[in-house]
């Protein structure tokens, strides 16, 4: 019996040669919130594979951070079976973490195939990473609030400029910026981390008095939330939510 496993992150997918296929784990959240004062965060992972796995999950640091995040995953592993539904904890160590802004981290959850009885088979494992923000108490401004805080600015050269002045870390989606009624910039996913700035290259100068950019953000719970800042609005560089 020859059997081949192969770990791949993305989509959730499972495949196999000469089996049937379903879809793998499923997890109830896409972002976990780590709120200072609570004991622990937790989340949900379903087993929709048609057999039993091991669940794996364990988290990682932020892109250029080398420490290790001062976290325990419960269980790192577990066997699940089919249908079955697994409670993931994270559980903070006590060590110190900034208090005037969040943290991000990536929590990944791997599924383990059990090995097959059939020759030939190839078995994917599907690993699942989802941001996690570790949320300090003290923060005095209101999240709901925090897409406000990016200022944003029309420059020489054909930049558009965006400061994320918050302690938030927020997640941009499809940023559209219109010039004189016509598109100059399409960008469709963009992460800013607190006090962050970044530069979007425009494909051709645009000026604010003729200028509308249009964004959704990404709260707490995963839904869109929609932004415009329109030609009257470039002097404070804030955008205002178009969803009630």
């Amino acid at each position: 019996m020859r059997n081949v496993f192969a770990p791949v992150i993305g989509i959730v997918l499972a495949m196999s040669i000469g089996a049937d296929a379903r879809a793998g784990i499923v997890l109830n959240t896409t972002r976990v919130v780590y709120p200072a004062q609570d004991k622990e965060a937790v989340l949900s992972v379903l087993n929709n594979n048609s057999s039993a796995i091991l669940l794996q999950s364990w988290l990682e640091a932020d892109e250029g951070v080398t420490q290790e995040p001062p976290f325990v995953v419960v269980p790192p592993l577990v066997q699940l079976p089919s249908g079955g539904r697994q409670t993931v904890r994270l559980i903070h160590s006590g060590a110190a973490m900034p208090p005037d802004r969040e943290s991000l981290f990536w929590l990944n959850v791997q599924e383990i195939p059990q090995a097959s009885e059939q020759e030939n088979v190839l078995q994917i494992g599907i690993r699942q990473r989802i941001k996690v923000f570790y949320r300090p108490g003290r923060l005095n401004e209101d999240v709901e609030q925090a897409p406000g805080l990016l200022r944003w600015s029309l420059r020489r050269g054909g930049v558009l400029n965006v400061v994320n002045t918050g302690p938030y870390h927020l997640t941009l989606v499809d940023i559209q910026l219109l010039s004189g009624g016509h598109r100059v910039l399409q960008q469709k996913h963009s992460m800013l981390a607190p006090g962050q700035s970044v530069n979007y290259e425009l494909q051709e100068h645009a000026q604010a008095q003729n200028a509308q950019l249009n964004f959704s953000v990404i709260n707490d719970h995963g839904a869109l939330v929609r932004y415009r800042l329109s030609s009257g609005d470039w002097t404070q560089g804030q955008a205002q939510p178009l969803d009630s």
